[in-house]
């Protein structure tokens, strides 16, 4: 069963590839069920269980008796599809209002462990500039937020926090061709969040991570 799941989820991941490529132009059909088998190599119930994981995130709309069409319409995808296809700047203003809440709550919830698991990531990071990894760098980044965002105990916050780190990482790879510098340059900045949140001293968790964003793009 867990086999079959699996199979499920890398056509579906196959077929949302080739629609963001072009491949089922949006309004267009794609293929009936036979022809789907066929291009993707898969078994009937496997396609129709991609099928319905796309309609349900929106990607995809299914008509009875016309056939099943690319949903053109992306607001009513996934959080996830929303974001990918979403304008940058929008993106970013809605991060600082998520993350300017989150570090304040991170300040009062946060437990013992977090604030030890946000310091092995924050020492990753620095040893990721030094070492000039900028890849490393940004995976210790990215986890240093995500148990900032956990800290909040707020699941739906972190949850969504989850989401933007998607958009995060793709723009982080992007950048990597310009090196440490950019991630070497706030460094002091994530390290004086970690104090203010470690600290429980809101107001100063706040400040500090939007001029973290305000510094980082």
């Amino acid at each position: 069963m867990a086999v079959k799941e699996k199979l499920s989820e890398r056509i579906t991941n196959q077929i949302r590839q080739d629609i963001s490529k072009g491949k089922y132009p949006a309004n267009g059909k794609i293929p009936a069920e036979p022809e789907l088998m066929k291009l993707y190599g898969v078994g009937r119930s496997t396609i129709r269980e991609a099928i319905k994981s796309l309609a349900i995130s929106g990607i995809l709309k299914v008509q009875q008796g016309s056939g099943t069409f690319v949903n053109d319409d992306q607001e009513t995808g996934s959080i996830d599809e929303q974001l990918k296809h979403a304008d940058f700047n929008d993106i970013h203003a809605v991060r600082r209002l998520l993350e300017e809440e989150i570090v304040k709550l991170a300040a009062i919830n946060h437990t013992e462990e977090q604030i030890n698991e946000m310091e092995r990531c924050l020492e990753d990071r620095r040893l990721a500039i030094l070492a000039e990894q900028p890849l490393q760098c940004a995976n210790a980044d990215i986890a240093f937020h995500m148990v900032i965002a956990q800290a909040s105990k707020n699941k739906v916050l972190a949850q969504l926090y989850k989401s933007f780190t998607i958009i995060i990482r793709d723009f982080f790879s992007r950048r990597e061709t310009r090196g440490i510098t950019h991630f070497a340059m706030n460094h002091h900045l994530h390290e004086e969040l970690f104090k203010a949140i470690k600290g429980k001293k809101q107001k100063q968790a706040q400040q500090v991570i939007l001029q973290i964003l305000d510094n980082s793009y």
